[in-house]
C-alpha cells in the first residue's frame, strides 16, 4: 500500500502557498440555494487556511449538503482541495467526493456535452480541463499521488478504479511534468 503519511506531506507541501480566494470569488454559480450557502459558510472561516478545517465541516458544507466541491469556483477549488485530500485519506469523509471531482469529465463521459442549450459544444472534458489547468505540476504529482492512493485503498470500488486509472492516463499524469 501507498504510504498515507508521505501523500499527505506531499499534498500540505505542494498545497501550502495558495492564497484563499478572496470573498467575492468562492462559488462557481449563483443559480440555487448552495451556492449561496456555500459562500456564506466559507466567508465565515476566510481568516482560516485550508489545513485549519475541520473534517466535519468540509464533509458538510454547505448546510449539511456536502456539495461545497460542486459549487467552488475554480480558485476555491484550487485552495480547499487539499484539506478534503487530506480528509478522504485519514477517513473523514461521508458525503463529499474528492475523487469524483478530480475524476469527471476525464474518463468514459469526457465527451458528454454539459448542456448544449446553454453552453453549446462545451463537454465535462473542456470544463474539466479548464478547472484543473491552475494546477501546478506539483500540485498535480500531489493529486496524482492521492489518486493512487485511493485506487488502492479498500474504499474505492472497482467502477472508480477504472476511473482513477482512466483520469491519470489521460490527464493527470502529462500534467506532472
Amino acid at each position: 500500500m501507498i504510504d498515507s503519511d508521505a501523500i499527505k506531506t506531499q499534498i500540505r507541501q505542494a498545497f501550502a502557498d495558495i492564497e484563499p480566494p478572496p470573498p467575492w470569488c468562492l462559488t462557481g454559480s449563483s443559480e440555487g440555494d448552495e451556492p449561496q450557502l456555500l459562500a456564506q459558510e466559507f466567508r465565515a472561516v476566510l481568516d482560516r487556511h485550508w489545513s485549519e478545517l475541520p473534517p466535519a465541516f468540509l464533509d458538510r458544507a454547505p448546510d449539511g449538503y456536502g456539495s461545497a466541491l460542486s459549487f467552488f469556483s475554480d480558485e476555491a477549488f484550487r485552495f480547499y482541495l487539499p484539506a478534503y485530500l487530506i480528509a478522504a485519506i485519514d477517513g473523514n469523509l461521508q458525503q463529499a467526493d474528492p475523487v469524483f471531482h478530480l475524476t469527471h469529465g476525464l474518463a468514459e463521459d469526457a465527451a458528454r456535452p454539459i448542456n448544449p442549450r446553454r453552453y453549446g459544444a462545451r463537454t465535462d472534458r473542456d470544463a474539466a480541463i479548464y478547472r484543473f489547468a491552475m494546477f501546478t505540476p506539483a500540485q498535480a504529482s500531489a493529486i496524482c499521488a492521492f489518486l493512487e492512493w485511493f485506487a488502492a485503498s479498500a474504499e474505492s470500488s472497482p467502477v472508480e478504479r477504472v476511473r482513477i486509472e482512466q483520469a491519470i492516463a489521460i490527464y493527470w499524469i502529462a500534467r506532472v511534468v
